[in-house]
């Protein structure tokens, strides 16, 4: 996923009480839904159940709602079940990830688009509807996003964000990025200042709220498995663009999007940045991808000394232990550099 800051992990909300089953509106049983939504779940019981009753609540477009559940231990799938009864549920006997697991998913959709739904998010104010709304306004975006916010409702910008290109880890490795963030020019990838309070074209939509017509999906074949963790909705819209696809994104539609503290910080940037090495090797140009690379393993470099000599100059904690955090993800870099080894993909020609 997108390798800008993120907001730290929001506070989980408290487990719901008991409820009684709920049976699915007749939005949700349409003989033609308009919209398959998918929701892929593990070990987030509480939150998945949530995330459902609020798709329920807040939508009346004709949907269908298919729920895969990756093997989790903590009882998802038994408790999505008795919560409610007639939801079509997959319960995976293995854990399949994200990238997979909506693939899975998404085999028998039925709908004019397929709407990617985190388990640990809420849908507010009809966004399904507005967001299905939106797509039918602008059918020449063939990807559409809403607007994400966190657990306190403060905005999250990781909703949409720019694609990777040489000048933006230029930007990164510099420090250009950080030193001006509220500049487009200097921190393209999350897009400066701009808080997603207007309509406009993107480069990428992220997979936890994301609309796509159902045939481009098939033609794309979904996401590319090779992306283990992170980066595989990068790869979907680059692939999609060079089809034609123009993502655009709407603030009218709106999410609330809990960040789980499931990773250190140190293991998650390790993650991303192996993403992020595919992402260069497959879609910069050939000529660029040595630099980009080169950039990418310089940038945990760099925070590490500017972070290191700024601790040492302010006697602040919170820098050195930064620091130390990037220092830990410089000294992994042989465990990154590479990206992900592909695994084969219909879409894909090797």
């Amino acid at each position: 996923m997108i390798d800008a800051p993120a907001a730290e992990a929001d506070a989980t909300p408290p487990a719901p009480a008991p409820i009684p089953p709920t049976f699915l509106p007749e939005a949700a049983k349409a003989a033609e839904p308009v919209v398959s939504v998918l929701v892929v779940s593990y070990n987030t019981r509480s939150m998945t159940i949530a995330c459902i009753a609020s798709v329920i609540e807040q939508t009346s477009v004709p949907y269908e709602l298919i729920v895969l559940d990756n093997a989790s231990p903590d009882g998802s799938a038994q408790a999505i079940a008795e919560a409610f009864p007639d939801l079509r549920l997959i319960a995976s006997p293995e854990n399949h990830g994200f990238a997979v697991g909506n693939n899975v998913a998404s085999a028998g959709a039925r709908g004019k688009y397929v709407l990617l739904l985190n388990p640990d998010t809420l849908v507010l104010d009809h966004a399904i509807d507005r967001i299905v709304g939106f797509a039918e306004r602008t059918p020449e975006a063939l990807i559409w996003g809403g607007r994400t916010l966190n657990g306190d409702r403060t905005l999250n910008p990781a909703s949409v964000f720019g694609r990777i290109t040489l000048w933006s880890l230029f930007c990164r490795t510099s420090g250009l990025a950080l030193v001006f963030r509220k500049s487009p020019l200097f921190n393209p990838e999350e897009m400066g200042a701009w808080q997603r309070d207007d309509e406009r074209p993107v480069d990428i939509v992220q997979g936890s709220f994301f609309l796509i017509r159902r045939d481009l999906w098939e033609r794309l074949g979904g996401f590319d498995p090779t992306f283990v963790m992170y980066g595989e909705e990068q790869d979907l819209c680059l692939r999609a663009a060079a089809l034609g696809a123009r993502p655009r994104m709407t603030p009218e539609a709106e999410i609330v999007h809990f960040h789980g503290a499931s990773s250190r910080r140190a293991a998650r940037e390790i993650m991303t940045l192996r993403a992020n090495v595919t992402v260069v090797k497959r879609h910069l140009p050939a000529w660029q991808r040595s630099l980009g690379v080169l950039l990418l393993e310089a940038w945990p470099w760099s925070r590490m000394a500017s972070g290191g000599l700024l601790a040492r100059l302010t006697g602040r904690q919170g820098l050195a232990e930064a620091a130390e955090m990037w220092g830990t993800v410089w000294r992994a870099r042989a465990d990154w550099r590479e990206g992900y080894p592909p695994l084969p993909h219909p879409a894909r020609k090797d």
